[in-house]
């Protein structure tokens, strides 16, 4: 439980760094992102209880396109249902938006993995 807590705050984070980048994203407050997190920390969730030789054929298969859209759909589901949270250019801002979010989320979780192991 905890992780997930985690992951909804640095999702959230990542979420307020891309808001501030030229991609059409838009969110109005820090408390929309944690919602707007929530969301996409739930639908990943969910798309983790699916086993990994199971989800890895048809990522190979089709090159890293489908992982893609699926990420891209949470994302612009997530903008849909939260009310502060706009794309302004539509898809391309969707498109925009996940990639930066898989990029920056990674990023955050590494400097989190690493400063675990220092303070350990």
């Amino acid at each position: 439980m905890l992780g997930f807590l985690i992951a909804i705050v640095v999702t959230a984070i990542s979420l307020l760094i891309i808001s501030k980048l030229p991609f059409g994203v838009e969110i109005d407050s820090p408390i929309k992102a944690l919602i707007a997190g929530a969301i996409i920390g739930a639908f990943d969730g969910l798309y983790n209880l699916i086993p990994n030789w199971l989800r890895a054929v048809p990522a190979v298969l089709s090159l890293g396109l489908i992982p893609l859209i699926g990420n891209i759909t949470i994302f612009a589901f997530a903008a849909w249902l939260v009310e502060g949270f706009q794309l302004k250019w539509g898809v391309g801002s969707a498109i925009l938006g996940a990639i930066a979010l898989t990029i920056i989320n990674f990023m955050l979780f590494f400097i989190l993995d690493k400063a675990a192991l220092i303070a350990a």
